[in-house]
């Protein structure tokens, strides 16, 4: 059997999926991250690209208005710094930091909010040069390698492709002026950029597939192992049998000390039993024990072994059972049934009736 021989054939548990995380084993594509901040950059290029042209036109001017005459060099210089940097940052700071938080969106939808120092723990397997040659011929290194000149490839046949597109319009280029030039080769930069981190963008979602189906892979478990985490997780088989009949020799203990107490037991006759008590000071009468298959056959024979009334009631014991937990009192829609109950036992054993049956 696979479980007999230690192969790794069952999908991995939720704890196991979740040690690997607090490792800092998840599946992530740095290519996903890489894609989605070039279209990002093009994205924000194309809509920003005006205003930050103006910007430069804007501090070619201010650094031309600079009166030579007035100032020396070293003033000039300085005041032209100062008007590069306003101008720069105030270009380029929304430009970065929407990158920056695309980069943060991007990390967050691959792995969730995840915080540890595992990856970066010091390691001697890190640092093993044996380690390391394994590593470097293993079969997942070679996926990666080929994965990795498919990818160089498909980008590079975009470019070509969209290059020679653009064949013909290169041409023309030389029947225009400096400004015209520039727009021409910007636009066609801007095409070819888009077209790349579009490719780019579906080869990181199958990068970001297989880096999942890897990792599950990886994190696969033999049914030995499974069977020791659902010991982990659950208890060892044997203690919680241990625990079992450690709970039931309690109730039994409790069971055959209350049910001497009792006053009646009110049976279905065989299915159902409940206990009751009930004494001056109480606002009603109180159960002290309950059991149904099982417990209701154990509450009936020490009932009987220690003198305690049966009556037999159904209804009134499925209600009973179905309304109370051991130590309720009886809620006070069955308070009349209780009482005609009671003050027919009372009456029985000569115990005042007329004093205890006004429970009712």
């Amino acid at each position: 059997m696979p479980g007999d021989t230690g192969e790794k054939t069952e999908a991995p548990t939720p704890r196991r999926l979740q040690e690997a995380r607090e490792k800092g084993q998840v599946a992530k594509s740095t290519d996903l991250s890489a894609a989605v901040g070039l279209l990002a950059s093009l994205i924000l290029i194309s809509l920003y690209g005006p205003s930050m042209m103006s910007g430069f036109l804007d501090i070619m001017r201010e650094s031309f208005a600079l009166d030579n005459v007035l100032m020396d060099r070293t003033m000039m210089a300085d005041q032209a710094w100062r008007i590069v940097v306003r101008h720069t940052a105030a270009m380029v700071a929304p430009f970065f930091m929407l990158l920056f938080v695309t980069a943060i969106v991007v990390n967050v939808a691959q792995v969730g909010f995840l915080l540890t120092a595992q990856p970066i723990t010091p390691s001697l397997n890190k640092i093993s040069p044996i380690a390391g040659v394994k590593r470097l011929f293993s079969i997942r290194t070679l996926v990666r390698m080929v994965m990795n000149l498919g990818k160089v490839g498909i980008v590079s046949a975009v470019a070509y492709i969209t290059i020679k597109q653009d064949i013909p319009q290169l041409i023309n280029v030389t029947n225009l002026d400096w400004f015209e030039v520039g727009a021409v080769g910007a636009e066609m930069l801007f095409v070819l950029g888009l077209r790349m981190a579009a490719v780019l963008l579906i080869l990181a979602i199958f990068d970001y597939a297989f880096q999942k189906f890897q990792m599950n892979r990886d994190l696969r478990m033999s049914h030995e192992e499974v069977r020791e985490e659902m010991k982990r997780m659950e208890g060892d088989p044997l203690m919680r049998q241990r625990r079992r009949n450690v709970a039931r020799q309690l109730a039994n203990q409790r069971m055959a000390q209350a049910v001497p107490t009792a006053d009646v037991v009110i049976t279905n006759p065989t299915h159902l039993a409940i206990a009751l008590k009930y004494e001056r000071d109480m606002p009603a009468p109180k159960v002290v024990a309950r059991g149904a298959g099982f417990l209701a056959q154990r509450i009936r024979t020490i009932a009987n072994e220690n003198g305690v009334p049966i009556v037999e009631r159904k209804p009134l014991a499925r209600a009973l059972y179905k309304a109370c937990e051991v130590g309720d009192y009886v809620p006070p829609e069955l308070f009349k049934a209780v009482a005609e109950v009671l003050a027919y036992v009372f009456e029985l054993a000569g115990k005042g009736y007329r004093r205890r049956a006004s429970v009712g």
